[in-house]
């Protein structure tokens, strides 16, 4: 046996020298195969960097004539769809997107161009890739606003830029001053027939300098939406990315028969205030359907006019289905009706909603002084994933813009149901706050299980509250509530639906 582990063996090259002069053919064999190799290496390599260099001037003259760059990674050019009998592109009207230069006079050209086709079906107005800097413009009727893939709207962060608008009749005076109002980025008032798409292309509001100006207290005006639609009807929003709104982002006013649909909107959970996703206000006929919202306040906000300022406008919200949405608000609720509901709000669905990362799920919010109603409201198979509270009922958000409000206008809160709700990591799953004034009457729940973050008393809160719970839930419902079983048989009879265990400390 040959020992090689020891430090007294022999160098491994003498025991090839030995092998090589008792084995001289196969030393020679083995030299032959190693240069046969060798050459057949160097032959391969040498064929290899002919084929790529072939290739690679091939692929060159075909990109040249419009064909496919294979070792170049290029996304090919989305063309625009023909939506409408004529089709034009901001270029053509002098825009240059190149994220310093003006388009405003470009913007308007184009929709005056439009205005003057309506009754030939009107035109499309194709915004190409690039960053299109621009002051607040107006849409015009039977007009398409199409935005290609990599095409941002940027509006101008300077509010000296921004005109000036009458504050919102069912509000008053402004939102957040006394007085006129900043307008939105993109507006329209009046109109009928408009589309605002794309391939998912993005309306960038640039709200950053807004949001500090406003915490400063620097601004003698309310801030103005991204995109703002008022007395107005037939309006598709969809395939695109709204964010960074100064203000409310999304707010049709007082328009009928509005679809908004796939739709992301974006804002920074913490430190953009007021930036709402979607706020629809006095409106009727809606559907918010598939759209991905996270926002510094409400994802979605249904309201309805402001103390006595929405009583006397007297036009409510009515008929709205939201649908397939995922909503995160670290600071508000992911989807609220009000504060400002006095018109009032009736039949909404609010269905296949997942909320997650928000300190509240889903809110109705009121006070004495509001006045209107909110009825017929149906919430159906919601999850709900690390929120701090639940379902929220709230009748004391006493924030009114003047003091000529009615104290003695209650509200009416009544015929709500809460189906297939289900969660995790929830802390309090229902918090009911109705008052001995304005007491929340027929709510319903059923197929309810919620998890919480820990177990603790008062987890269902109740106050003046009347209606029933229909088989078994968790966590168990509050002593305010009728019991029932699946089959709809009464089972327990409240004899408490005034009494009240609210405790925020939770």
């Amino acid at each position: 046996m040959v020992e090689t582990s020891t430090p007294t063996s022999s160098p491994p090259c003498c025991w090839r020298r030995s092998w090589a002069l008792l084995h001289p053919f196969n030393h020679h064999h083995r030299r032959w195969i190693s240069t046969f190799f060798s050459t057949r290496k160097t032959l391969l390599t040498a064929l290899c960097l002919a084929v790529f260099f072939t290739v690679f001037y091939w692929q060159r003259d075909t990109a040249a004539a419009g064909g496919l760059l294979i070792f170049r990674r290029v996304f090919p050019l989305r063309p625009f769809p023909k939506l409408r009998p004529v089709a034009f592109n901001l270029t053509d009207f002098g825009g240059v997107g190149d994220g310093v230069t003006f388009n405003t006079a470009a913007f308007e050209k184009a929709v005056m161009a439009i205005s003057k086709l309506g009754k030939k079906g009107g035109a499309q107005l194709n915004v190409p890739a690039g960053n299109w800097l621009t002051a607040p413009f107006n849409l015009t009727s039977h007009m398409t606003l199409f935005l290609a893939e990599g095409a941002v709207i940027l509006g101008v962060d300077d509010e000296k830029y921004w005109p000036l608008m009458p504050p919102l009749p069912s509000y008053g005076y402004g939102r957040e001053h006394p007085g006129p109002r900043y307008g939105s980025l993109i507006h329209g008032q009046h109109l009928k027939d408009v589309v605002i798409t794309g391939h998912n292309g993005t309306i960038n509001g640039q709200g950053q300098t807004w949001w500090k100006k406003y915490k400063q207290k620097l601004l003698n005006h309310t801030r103005g939406p991204l995109v703002q639609i008022m007395w107005s009807s037939d309006i598709v929003i969809s395939n695109i990315t709204l964010r960074d709104s100064p203000f409310w982002t999304l707010h049709p006013y007082d328009c009928k028969n509005v679809t908004l649909k796939n739709l992301t909107i974006l804002a920074p959970v913490f430190q953009a205030p007021n930036t709402d996703g979607i706020d629809p206000d006095s409106c009727e006929d809606m559907v918010i359907e598939d759209c991905y919202i996270s926002v510094g306040d409400d994802g979605v906000a249904i309201k309805s006019g402001w103390d006595q300022y929405g009583v006397a406008y007297g036009k409510p919200s009515k008929n709205i289905l939201i649908r397939n949405l995922v909503v995160r608000s670290n600071v508000s609720a992911g989807i609220s009706i009000g504060s400002e509901m006095s018109g009032g709000v009736s039949n909404i669905t609010i269905e296949n909603i997942h909320i997650w990362n928000s300190r509240r799920a889903v809110r109705i919010k009121t006070a004495p002084g509001r006045g209107g109603y909110v009825r017929d409201i149906t919430y159906r198979n919601l999850t709900f994933e690390n929120v701090r509270v639940g379902i929220v009922i709230k009748t004391d958000y006493n924030e009114h813009p003047d003091g000529g409000f009615d104290p003695t206008a209650f509200p009416i809160l009544e015929d709500i149901s809460y189906t297939c709700i289900h969660g995790e990591a929830v802390r309090v799953p229902v918090r009911i706050q109705g008052s001995a004034e304005i007491p929340v009457k027929n709510v319903t729940f059923r197929d309810m299980s919620v998890g919480i973050t820990n177990k603790k008393k008062h987890i269902f809160q109740c106050a003046y509250v009347e209606g029933r719970v229909i088989g078994t839930i968790f966590p168990a419902p509050c002593d305010n509530l009728d019991l029932y079983d699946e089959q709809g048989r009464l089972v327990r009879r409240s004899s408490s639906q005034n009494s009240s265990d609210i405790d925020y400390d939770i």
